[in-house]
Order: C-alpha cells, then structure tokens, then sequence
C-alpha cells in the first residue's frame, strides 16, 4: 500500500495549482488527494496546456483501494470552492476563506486516519488577514487543530534545521528562550526523527543564542543560564547534544556530517544557511503533529502564476518526504 496524502494547492492566485497539476504529470510514491477548488485547477492546467481529469476522491473506489493505474493529470479531488475566480496573480481575499477550508479539511482527512500525511501549498498571510482572518501561519493553525505542540523544521537533501522560536521580532527572541520551552523542543525534534525518520540515536547539534556561543558568559548568559543546564538534563535522559556551538562555524561541512539535525534559536540564525545551500529542494516540515506534514519552502510567486515557468522542485521533495514519513502510519 502507497501513502495516501492531502495535498493542498494554497493560494488560487499563486503558483500552487499549477505546481499540483505539474505534479499529476508523472507518477508518484503515494496516492494523492488533492484539496483544492476545481475551476482553479482546470485554469491552471489550460494555462500549462496539460492534460488533467479530476475524480471525485470521495467517490472514486481507486482512491479507497489504492488500485488506479498512473494516467498523466489523474488526480483525485477533494473539491474546495472558492466564491470569486481566480485571476492568476492578482489576490482577491474573498476567496481566504476557501484555502483555510481546505488546509483543515486535509489535516482532519490525517487525524481521521483517512489519508496517511498532509502536503500543503504556499499560502499568503496577508491575503488572509485581510479577509479578516486571524492567522499566523499554517503550522500554528495545524496546531491549534490538533490541540499539539509543534516545532518548525526545514530540510533540504543535505541539511535539517529546527527552530527554538519562529516568527518573533529580534529583539523578542532572547526572552523567549526559557528552559520548558527549549527542552520540549527538543525532545519533540529528537522523538520526530527517531519515530517519523528511523534515526535510531538521533545527533543533534544545539546552536548558541549569541556570538561565540556566549563567551563563557562575556557575551551574553543565556548559554550559562538556560542553554547548557537544559542540554546537560536532556544527555542525563540519552540525547546526543552537542553544543552550544557557535553559529558561525556550525554549518561547516565537516560539523553538518557529524549530526542529524541543527537546532537553531532563531528564524535568521539557521534558514539562511538552510536556503543557500539548496533552496529549490528545501521544504517544511511541522515535527509534533499526530501526522507528517510537510509544506514547500517557497512563497506564492504571483508574478509567475499562470505562466508555466514556476519550478515543482520543492513540491516533489514535500511528497517524496512525506510519502517516506508516511510509510510510519502505514506500518504502525
């Protein structure tokens, strides 16, 4: 049996649906059911000149059965539908409310036990707020759903950063680095890539939050304080922990061979390095779920929606992570 995952298109105006139905062109690891509105997708392959017939996944027996023979643009619906048209590139928050229904009706497809993992398309903040909306982001709203602590993790083939704090301003981080927030983090990392990546003794390496890791303290004490006490509890339990370290040689290549993950204290310490060294493969993975979810690393590219020249790279990668993760709650 394949992994069956929800895959969300994202923002109608961006590149997501075209990304999807890129992805309908060839076979997959997993069977996918895609959560998104149907005109939409139609436009989005009319404007790619490729073929695409979507099925009713709620009544498709292959979908059940995980029987259906690949053919090029089959792709199974979930059919969320949006109030206005899309207009490639142009944002209409009238339709927020469609994109937000079908990231929670693919993430309760998970919770449900009816599909195997989530696969989510770039969304626009600002286009759901604008609808008057609250929204965070994507991972805080998954959360939410599944009454669950969650950590940020991006990867790309080469490397896998995790994050103490996500969206805060600067000068928010230091105080937001406490001692039960930062050892549930990393024990939710560890256990994610024990339990989701078959790292039997996961390495992880803890950045420090200031330069030089601190400098024993002339630089900043958060490293004395809380970093080192809460690594020294964690290796007491059996974590591999190495660190503090100092940001600005942790990402060498002969320390990134030596662990499993970096765990960084802030959005801008860890995801530039992440983002130079491989962009278009990168993707984002919320550790902490009941399910695997994994999301492009990418925004929604207004300016080249509708145009055929937006790169799936990203997207591949997500479902090809996921499928992998997947294969956990196939075989549990």
């Amino acid at each position: 049996m394949r992994p069956r995952l929800a895959l969300v298109a994202g923002e109608p105006a961006g590149i997501g649906p075209e990304l999807c139905v890129m992805l309908a062109q060839a076979p997959q690891p997993v069977q996918l059911v895609c959560y998104a509105d149907a005109d939409t997708l139609q436009r989005a392959a009319s404007a790619l000149n490729l073929p695409l017939q979507l099925v009713d996944a709620d009544a498709d027996n292959a979908v059940a059965t995980n029987s259906q023979p690949f053919q090029p643009g089959r792709l199974p619906l979930i059919d969320s539908r949006q109030p206005q048209p899309t207009q490639f590139g142009t944002l209409d928050p009238r339709n927020s409310a469609s994109v937000i229904n079908a990231l929670l009706a693919g993430a309760q497809a998970c919770l449900d036990g009816r599909c195997d993992g989530l696969v989510t398309g770039p969304v626009h903040k600002g286009a759901i707020n604008d609808a008057g909306i609250a929204y965070i982001g994507t991972t805080e709203l998954l959360a939410t759903q599944a009454s669950c602590e969650v950590v940020m993790m991006l990867a790309n083939p080469g490397l896998r950063v995790a994050l103490a704090t996500t969206h805060l301003p600067l000068r928010a981080v230091a105080d937001a680095i406490q001692p039960r927030a930062l050892t549930r983090t990393l024990r939710i990392l560890h256990a994610a890539l024990r339990d989701r990546f078959g790292i039997a003794s996961p390495r992880i390496t803890v950045l420090g939050l200031n330069p030089h890791a601190g400098e024993q303290g002339y630089l900043g004490r958060e490293e004395l304080d809380i970093i080192i006490p809460v690594m020294d509890t964690l290796r007491a339990e059996g974590m591999c922990l190495r660190g503090p370290l100092p940001a600005d040689t942790a990402f060498l290549p002969a320390m990134i061979a030596e662990c499993d993950a970096v765990l960084a204290m802030y959005h801008d310490q860890g995801l530039p390095v992440l983002k130079h060294s491989g962009f278009a493969d990168a993707v984002n993975i919320t550790l902490g779920l009941p399910y695997p979810r994994v999301a492009v690393d990418h925004g929604t590219a207004l300016q080249l929606a509708g145009s055929g020249r937006a790169d799936p790279s990203s997207l591949r990668h997500a479902v090809a992570i996921a499928a992998r993760m997947g294969q956990t709650a196939i075989h549990a």
